[in-house]
């Protein structure tokens, strides 16, 4: 089961529809998303300052405009509420970047809480690692890459291609990987860090499984 929340942001297409069981969350004028892709929402939540009037919905919930989260990260934690541990969320970026930021933010939010989110854009999705991994099918054609660790792994040195940090001192972002076979695997160890490990992942179409990925960490 899975929760699909449907933001305001610029919306690119769905990747999988919400499955008999789903939970659907349409936040604010993300109720526009669901009425294009003819997806009926089990919650329509939000202040509507993203539409021009309230849509005659039976289910809504309705929040102050003045409040400390986003309408988006509000159904966020709707979800959680429910005991929600893996979402989709659409509409999330483009428009404000300020909101683009915040989704991004949630789904460090979400790692936080024991759950998986990813986040849609135009052919790519995000994706948050706390103390844990994520291993992505390798692909015959595209780049993928890996954090580079800040230490060496115990009893041993840094892998091929990748060190500690560049000629210019600075991080390393990421190791490439170049074997056909190889799956791509990141992985963050230590539960007293703050670092947080994203993953993109590029989608070559909006029905696609993903192509090629990358990742990237930083500390927050």
């Amino acid at each position: 089961m899975a929760c699909y929340i449907f933001g305001a942001g610029s919306f690119y297409g769905l990747t999988a529809r919400p499955r008999a069981g789903d939970f659907t969350i349409a936040a604010d004028g993300g109720w526009l998303a669901c009425r294009k892709t003819e997806v009926i929402p089990d919650l329509l939540l939000g202040d509507f300052d993203s539409l021009s009037a309230q849509p005659d919905f039976p289910n809504i919930l309705r929040v102050p405009v003045e409040k400390d989260d986003t309408d988006t990260m509000l159904a966020v934690k709707t979800g959680l509420e429910r005991g929600e541990t893996e979402f989709h969320i659409y509409g999330g970026m483009g428009g404000r970047t300020d909101h683009t930021i915040a989704n991004l933010q949630g789904l460090l939010y979400l790692a936080d809480h024991g759950a998986r989110g990813w986040l849609y854009g135009d052919r790519e999705r995000f994706t948050a690692i706390r103390d844990g991994s994520i291993t992505l099918p390798a692909r015959e054609k595209g780049n993928s890459g890996r954090p580079a660790p800040h230490q060496p792994p115990a009893g041993g040195s840094f892998p091929p291609g990748g060190s500690q940090s560049s000629a210019a001192g600075m991080p390393r972002p990421y190791n490439p990987i170049t074997s056909k076979r190889e799956v791509l695997s990141c992985h963050l160890h230590g539960k007293n860090t703050r670092r947080l490990s994203a993953i993109r992942c590029c989608l070559p179409s909006p029905t696609s499984v993903p192509s090629c990925s990358a990742s990237s960490s930083a500390r927050i």
